[in-house]
């Protein structure tokens, strides 16, 4: 079994207005379900975790959970969110009543957006955070590596909510062994507590244009060395990723930056440590598209 843990759906039109930059013209197009169905079928891959894209509103997670609900693929969606708005309890209520809100398994919210490196501290986003884990939902770190720092804090002042850290907290692997050298102590520290996950995803675009697995390869060590197979999971960044790879290279690349791993870390990784931490229901999983 396979379990991507973290890609996209999209509509431009529909208000991602970052996807304007040039250099995205390549993914500045709709990504539909029909679409994520065709790459799993061709590359194996059972289920997935759908996660909001950078909208920055709510329509978005009336969209995405009704995808899921549509869609047995998505196993569930992590939706957008203000952590720092003061109703983040009544939003999360909010999303639970809409079709496919039982596929609510997380909330995130664009801190890698926020030019404070301290704003997980504010109190604010602290009542947020323990509004999301009074839910027992996930809240998803996408972040800078100049947030770690603050991330792990959070993670100790909130043991009782489980925090993700998407890509790895965004290492700079285009700087080579500066940029590993300058997250990798932070990195560790946020490893440092349980209730953290990190996720092996979105790690080609943040390597140079000319990438190889080698290029990965430290960074993804130093996570299996830091979290353990039990507490990494895969996720494509699709259609991020095609910026870089397409899908099945993805896939492909993170296979060969691993170390050697046993069955059971393998199987941690593509997808154990997704369907524990996200709560997953998988009763009968197969491959997208798969008679049965």
């Amino acid at each position: 079994m396979i379990i991507d843990a973290h890609h996209h759906l999209w509509r431009p039109e529909r208000g991602y207005t970052w996807l304007d930059e040039p250099e995205l013209a390549v993914i500045r197009r709709p990504f539909t379900p029909e679409d994520l169905t065709a790459e799993l079928t061709a590359t194996g891959v059972h289920g997935t975790v759908l996660v909001e894209g950078g909208r920055c509103h709510p329509d978005e997670a009336t969209e995405f959970l009704g995808y899921a609900a549509d869609t047995a693929p998505i196993l569930g969606v992590v939706a957008w969110l203000d952590v720092a708005a003061g109703d983040v309890g009544e939003t999360i209520a909010r999303y639970r009543r809409l079709r496919g809100g039982e596929l609510l398994v997380g909330l995130r919210s664009q801190v890698q957006g926020e030019t404070d490196p301290d704003y997980l501290d504010r109190p604010e986003v602290r009542r947020g955070l323990a509004e999301i884990a009074a839910a027992d939902l996930v809240f998803d770190l996408v972040i800078r590596a100049d947030q770690l720092p603050a991330a792990a804090r959070a993670a100790q002042a909130l043991p009782e909510l489980r925090f993700v850290l998407d890509h790895l907290g965004k290492p700079r692997i285009d700087e080579g062994a500066a940029g590993l050298r300058q997250w990798r102590e932070p990195f560790a520290d946020l490893a440092a507590h349980p209730n953290v996950t990190a996720k092996l995803s979105g790690l080609v675009t943040e390597a140079a244009p000319h990438w190889t697995a080698d290029d990965l390869r430290p960074f993804v060590e130093e996570a299996v060395k830091q979290f353990g197979a039990d507490r990494l999971m895969f996720g494509s960044d699709w259609p991020v990723c095609l910026l870089r790879s397409d899908y099945p290279g993805i896939r492909r690349a993170l296979e060969a930056a691993l170390p050697t791993l046993t069955d059971r870390q393998r199987n941690e990784i593509f997808a154990g440590t997704a369907v524990r931490t996200y709560g997953l229901s998988v009763p009968s999983i197969r491959p997208a598209g798969a008679p049965g």
